[in-house]
């Protein structure tokens, strides 16, 4: 009763001859390998773009931010700063106003952007824009009466401006008043003090101004847009999301780096998840091989089942050897499948075999390993092998003694 384990591989890994039994065996571990494979070297990758994607974000969202629930301005307390300050992982605040403005090039061109009011001291150390300053300096402070501008450089080339030129912006608000009221729009106007090259995926604020200025521009008075939270480690972002929400109540509403490019993060993850469904095919077709080679075992095995059952095998024991065998052959596929997946992965990693086009962000293709994947990955396989044992050990279960030995 005790001997079903070296029964199983007496039957899968007999050396007197090679059969079509044990070439579909064969087959079958390969292509459980190979499945096992690809989805640990596939998944390692889209986990690694996942990375560099959000990387990029970062540069531009904050860990949490505190908007407003209902309205789009809120006025800036000292109450609500020590709410927010209460929890010892927050390291820095810094408050924005922000809204849509034409800009105009003295007459020559307009162009509708997205401008940001920021607090020059905290924002620096926000997203560290300095290292992303490509022309000038980023100063939005007032200098012989004339407030800064820091714009992208995108924006720069587009409209043909350089440093030192004098721009006008014009609110939204402005521009309505301008149409249901006979007055003549108030121009705002800024001096080019930089360009920025940040690299981001998705759309933000094309041009930043200092905070009082952007308030004035948008006659929110001493109102603010939101307060962008920095935090010791931004992983921290998801967990304590609800525990600033709580601090804070209903009349706010506290969104983390995740809720901010929500959409973009959700179809990432479905990809992942997609490519993980498409690539179980692989090991689904392994799986069917291992019906077969079990079951032409169960057929060629006949009379030796026959004999074990007078002996005194029950039919659980009898189930138990095939369900081994679809075990053992698991086993061996996800042993070497993962071994040879994290191993592609690793060298993607350290030597950047693949390489991707210059037009791309990256030069090759990013990998991050997780371990959660690589164990789901394997636990999957492993699972769809001993499943594959199920019908063949139940068949076998079924033969009778005499039937079997009279078939002989």
């Amino acid at each position: 009763m005790h001997y079903t384990g070296q029964i199983a591989q007496r039957y899968l890994f007999s050396k007197k001859h090679i059969s079509l039994i044990s070439t579909l065996t064969f087959i079958s571990i390969i292509g459980v390998t190979i499945g096992t494979a690809l989805l640990i070297v596939v998944l390692s990758v889209l986990n690694g773009f996942f990375d560099v994607v959000q990387g990029y974000l970062l540069n531009y969202d904050p860990d949490l931010r505190v908007e407003a629930s209902g309205s789009s301005t809120f006025v800036q307390n000292q109450e609500l700063v020590d709410q927010i300050n209460s929890l010892p992982e927050i390291t820095l605040l810094s408050p924005y106003v922000e809204g849509k403005a034409l800009l105009t090039n003295n007459g020559k061109e307009n162009k509708v952007i997205e401008v940001r009011g920021v607090d020059t001291e905290s924002f620096i150390n926000l997203i560290e824009i300095q290292q992303s300053i490509s022309a000038g300096v980023f100063d939005v402070s007032v200098r012989n009466r004339k407030p800064g501008l820091v714009i992208s450089e995108q924006l720069m080339n587009e409209l043909d401006l350089d440093l030192g030129d004098e721009v006008a912006l014009l609110s939204a608000s402005a521009m309505r008043r301008t149409l249901t009221q006979i007055t003549a729009p108030r121009l705002y106007r800024f001096e080019v003090r930089g360009a920025y090259e940040l690299e981001q995926i998705g759309e933000g604020a094309q041009a930043f101004i200092d905070i009082t200025a952007a308030q004035r521009l948008f006659k929110s008075r001493n109102n603010i847009s939101g307060i962008d939270i920095k935090l010791t480690d931004s992983e921290l972002a998801l967990q304590l999301k609800p525990v600033l929400q709580s601090k804070l109540g209903d009349n706010f509403n506290v969104s983390s780096w995740y809720d901010l490019q929500k959409a973009l993060y959700d179809v990432m993850y479905l990809e992942k998840w997609g490519a993980y469904a498409i690539l179980m095919i692989i090991i689904i077709v392994a799986v069917l091989n291992i019906v077969g080679s079990l079951t032409m075992i169960v057929i060629q095995k006949r009379r030796d089942i026959g004999i074990l059952i007078t002996m005194g095998y029950s039919k659980a024991a009898i189930k138990q050897i095939f369900r081994k065998q679809g075990l053992y052959i698991g086993l061996i596929g996800c042993i070497f499948g993962g071994l040879l997946g994290l191993l592609l992965s690793w060298l993607q990693l350290k030597f950047h075999i693949i390489k991707l086009s210059t037009a791309f962000l990256i030069d090759a293709y990013p990998v991050q390993i997780q371990v959660t994947d690589v164990v789901i990955i394997l636990l999957g396989s492993l699972l769809l092998c001993i499943a594959a044992s199920w019908l063949p050990a139940t068949r076998a279960s079924e033969i009778q003694p005499a039937d079997a030995i009279r078939y002989e």
